[in-house]
């Protein structure tokens, strides 16, 4: 009798139980799914036909990443263009020098190195300044302004004494100035036998500055004009009179007709309306052999502080 090729359905049931058995528990996570597999093979064994395939279920989409939003890219600003610049105007800056200059009479401070040029100042006997230049022929030299130490001004050299290194002064050439029409500038007269010193300073009311004249010459003066300028305030006063004439407070003047060679006298200038001082004073003072400011004269300057 030809032998079956059939398994008993007992077989079966047998070799799934033995199966079951020898698996580790550990590994079991779905036993029928096992059991169904391996009576899938056992039955494709017996029947000669594949299992049909299980299809493990699919595995879900994944979420998808949110699509980054692109920031709107900015675009830069154009670099400004730098305008032009061009450098500072430099003023150049004048330095003193080493040379000094007095005078020998009182000197016309101007604002060019010429008669032709406005006066802004003067500088008086007894006074030094400093050289800050010269023009080209050294006949002029430029300091800063006696009367206003904020500016510059021209004096001749005609009656300047030097002092120090004259190889330091710098040329110097001022912006053009208006000149004005030429003065003539009047003959001093020596002075050296009058002499003119500041006495005090007295008041009533007002306040005005006396000062001691000395005739050691041999001429009879009978006029005098007082000029006094207060350097601080910038304020003048003149008095001109026929004789001369002492102010002794409020108490009544005295006065002599003349002044004689040999002789001394006290003189009062025009009052200020303030009390000057401590203020830098300067008084130019100019007497006559005649009255009303005639005849041969002779100018003396002072500077003082009250």
């Amino acid at each position: 009798m030809p032998r079956s090729n059939l398994i008993s359905p007992l077989a079966v049931i047998l070799l799934l139980s033995g199966l079951s058995c020898i698996l580790p528990s550990t590994l079991i996570t779905d036993s029928n799914a096992i059991s169904t597999s391996a009576a899938q093979t056992v039955v494709a064994q017996w029947t000669g036909q594949l299992p049909s395939a299980t299809l493990a279920p699919a595995a879900s989409s994944p979420t998808p990443f949110p699509t980054a939003t692109l920031a709107p890219t900015q675009t830069p600003s154009p670099t400004p263009s730098l305008t032009e610049t061009h450098p500072p105007i430099i003023i150049p800056t004048l330095t003193a020098s080493t040379l000094s200059v007095s005078v020998s009479v009182p000197t016309n401070c101007r604002t060019g190195p010429g008669l032709t040029y406005e006066v802004v100042g003067y500088l008086l006997v007894g006074e030094t300044a400093q050289a800050y230049g010269r023009d080209a022929a050294s006949l002029h030299w430029y300091i800063r302004n006696p009367d206003d130490p904020n500016s510059f001004c021209w004096i001749s050299g005609k009656y300047a004494n030097l002092s120090g290194n004259l190889s330091g002064i710098p040329v110097y050439t001022p912006e053009p100035t208006p000149a004005l029409t030429p003065t003539p500038m009047p003959t001093p007269t020596p002075y050296s036998n009058l002499a003119a010193n500041y006495s005090g300073l007295d008041s009533c009311q007002n306040w005005w500055t006396e000062f001691n004249l000395t005739n050691n010459g041999s001429i009879t003066y009978r006029s005098v004009e007082i000029t006094v300028l207060d350097t601080v305030k910038k304020i003048t006063v003149t008095k001109t009179t026929d004789g001369f004439i002492n102010n002794n407070g409020c108490l009544v003047s005295t006065s002599r007709s003349a002044l004689g060679p040999g002789s001394s006298a006290v003189i009062s200038a025009q009052p200020f309306g303030y009390d000057p001082t401590g203020h830098k004073l300067r008084a130019t003072i100019t007497l006559c052999a005649k009255t009303g400011l005639k005849g041969n004269c002779t100018t003396l300057s002072t500077v003082f502080t009250p």
